[in-house]
């Protein structure tokens, strides 16, 4: 599933190399609403970390990005689900 959303990037942190083949940079923008600001985490997986070359905390962004999920067992059984927020591309919004 593909979904969008503009916000205001807050931080971008350095990049991760996990392994020799698979790298990851994180990102987080904030998502203008009145009552309740949102704070949302995305991750830019290999050549997507170049996405945030150039980009900086304050500029506005529109996140293209798609929903992953997995589900992790834990030693004594429990089960819980994550959810990855996986940005594929990322626009310059202008001001008007």
């Amino acid at each position: 599933m593909s979904l969008s959303i503009t916000g205001t990037i807050i931080k971008i942190f350095d990049e991760k190399h996990i392994s020799e083949k698979f790298n990851t940079r994180e990102f987080a923008i904030e998502v203008y609403h009145p009552q309740y600001p949102q704070k949302n985490s995305f991750t830019c997986v290999n050549s997507k970390c170049d996405l945030l070359i150039n980009r900086q905390p304050g500029d506005v962004v529109n996140v293209h990005f798609n929903i992953k999920g997995r589900e992790w067992v834990s030693p004594n059984g429990e089960i819980k689900y994550f959810n990855t927020l996986e940005a594929w591309k990322i626009e310059d919004v202008k001001a008007e």
